[in-house]
């Protein structure tokens, strides 16, 4: 069983039990998040495609904590012209972890309401 959902402008495969790092979300550590925008959800023998979304559907994640990527080093240069920047940029990003997915009102894990 699997979920394919849109966090900060990207897509994301996940199932149950994952961990993600997605782009920094105004949230705290160890609360819970209801994601909306699933575009996809499998479950073996079903499947659910959204038109842009699944309707009644959402993903249960909780908030591990807030961290930052490892550092990208950005170097501009014009040859012949004495031109060189570098510049360094290290991305804002939050941890989550899958704890369930519903479809039509339903838990797919656990099967109950």
């Amino acid at each position: 069983m699997f979920a394919v959902i849109k966090s900060g402008g990207r897509q994301y495969k996940v199932s149950v039990g994952d961990k993600l790092e997605v782009n920094r979300l105004a949230v705290e550590e160890g609360a819970q998040l209801r994601i909306g925008e699933v575009l996809l959800i499998s479950n073996g023998d079903n499947t659910f495609v959204g038109a842009p979304f699944v309707e009644k559907a959402e993903v249960l994640a909780t908030v591990e904590s807030h961290t930052r990527g490892e550092k990208l080093i950005v170097f501009k240069y014009k040859s012949k012209k004495r031109y060189r920047h570098r510049r360094g940029h290290r991305q804002e990003l939050t941890v989550l972890r899958i704890d369930d997915v519903f479809a039509e009102g339903k838990s797919l894990v656990s099967k109950e309401k």
